[in-house]
């Protein structure tokens, strides 16, 4: 788990990688919306799927810890760059990819107001819909926990704030971190999810883009008494820690 101290307690750095979608199908074919039944829904790009299983790749190669547990949004793009990620995190070892376990959060959904999600393509009626079980089978095969609870049972109301939205996904981070505090996590989102865990947990610095498949990523201490109970400390992020996030300085006043 860690380091363990003389009084019996012991301690692990843990960590949260937070990463965006790959790239989007009605970005590179705008016409796709105007006969898809669900146009808000788009999947990903056959660049995508390259770039989610080169980054998964890339977090298997150089991040210096592994991978326990991978959250992810229900929307399409977000399913199919975790399935990309969770394969290549698996590659070495591909007759056992329980070794990393997949569960879908709908707490990391995209943003759900206009800023986010285009007016002519959101449903008239403001109601998001998903399944649970197709949404399961876009992953890949023995990586699936579905034992898992969400931390949000159901999808945020259409039309929430941006600054609601990012609470919600800083609630979500910390919560998954609370109920699998010894264990590193990754959570397959959207970009406003990536960009506030810079806005929340790093000094500094503001976000001037996010680009597909971009990461971010938060540390802290967890400590671990005897009695199995636990302490942890506040999330932090180092901008040496960062792909594809272009940052600007914040200008003092």
């Amino acid at each position: 788990m860690g380091l363990s101290d003389g009084d019996g307690s012991s301690q692990f750095r843990q960590n949260v990688v937070v990463m965006r979608h790959g790239d989007r199908l009605d970005n590179v074919a705008p016409l796709w919306s105007a006969s898809a039944p669900r146009p808000w829904d788009p999947p990903l790009a056959d660049d995508g799927h390259l770039r989610a299983y080169a980054t998964g790749d890339k977090i298997n190669k150089h991040l210096s810890f592994p991978i326990h547990r991978v959250f992810v949004s229900p929307f399409l793009r977000c399913l199919q760059t975790a399935s990309g990620v969770a394969s290549a995190l698996c590659a070495d070892d591909p007759i056992d990819p329980s070794k990393i376990k997949v569960s879908i959060e709908y707490g990391l959904c995209e943003m759900m107001n206009s800023l986010a999600i285009r007016p002519n393509v959101a449903p008239k009626d403001g109601i998001f819909s998903f399944d649970i079980s197709q949404c399961e089978s876009v992953l890949p095969a023995g990586t699936i926990d579905n034992t898992t609870e969400m931390v949000y049972k159901e999808l945020p109301g259409w039309q929430e704030t941006r600054e609601g939205a990012r609470d919600r996904y800083m609630q979500v981070i910390t919560s998954l971190a609370d109920k699998y505090p010894s264990e590193n996590l990754l959570l397959v989102t959207h970009g406003e999810g990536v960009g506030t865990t810079i806005a929340r947990c790093f000094e500094d610095v503001e976000v001037a883009e996010v680009e597909y498949c971009a990461y971010s990523v938060l540390q802290r201490s967890v400590v671990f008494e005897e009695s199995k109970s636990f302490t942890a400390g506040q999330f932090v992020g180092s901008v040496k820690d960062l792909a594809g996030i272009q940052l600007m300085q914040v200008q003092e006043t």
